[in-house]
């Protein structure tokens, strides 16, 4: 609402209170500030866990943007997806956040990242790990065997499933999924998901 609508309305009202109007009337116009909802409250995939002691961990925290730069830039040497993100201490030592879930050869190179840069300290570390899924998804019923294309169900076509079906769009796959047949002699398998 303008100002001239607010004289309009009330013509006797001084200068000073028709502003105080339209900031209450703008005011209520604001945009309410964004709410990010949380999905896990555990340690994800997504995070790190570099097992250290108090006094490795507090002394590789000071300097934690330039050990950020170097994973960065030893992750993008091996041609990884991964990026650290920031990095905070934990009574299990450090942990590394990445902007998407580690693999083991990102392990292995955060891991030589981390040693080079605490060198006399290196030996107080432990190897990087990731936090232990709590959660899986089991799958039953499905063949083995696709009869048209004589080929047994895979990780991969597993994958496509979940990706394509909207059922499973707010899960995500710590590791590929594990196909096991029931037994030797039967067609049926069951599928494991660790979420």
């Amino acid at each position: 609402m303008n100002t001239l609508k607010i004289k309009e309305m009330f013509p006797k009202l001084q200068n000073h209170k028709i502003d105080q109007v339209q900031k209450i009337i703008n005011g209520c116009k604001r945009k309410p500030k964004p709410h990010i909802n949380m999905t896990t409250k555990e340690l994800s995939h997504k995070q790190i866990i570099v097992p250290m002691n108090k006094e490795a961990a507090n002394m590789y925290i000071k300097d934690a943007n330039s050990h950020i730069s170097n994973i960065n830039h030893a992750l993008k040497s091996i041609k990884s997806n991964i990026l650290a993100d920031f990095i905070q201490v934990d009574d299990k030592g450090v942990i590394i956040f990445t902007n998407n879930i580690t693999f083991s050869s990102d392990l292995q190179e955060i891991e030589k990242c981390i040693k080079n840069s605490l060198l006399n300290e290196g030996d107080q570390m432990s190897f990087p790990q990731l936090p232990q899924s709590k959660s899986y998804l089991k799958i039953v019923g499905i063949l083995f065997l696709n009869k048209q294309l004589n080929t047994h169900i895979s990780s991969e076509n597993i994958e496509k499933i979940l990706k394509n079906n909207h059922i499973f769009n707010n899960i995500v796959p710590v590791f590929r999924p594990r196909v096991i047949k029931i037994s030797p002699k039967s067609d049926i398998a069951i599928i494991w998901i660790n979420i």
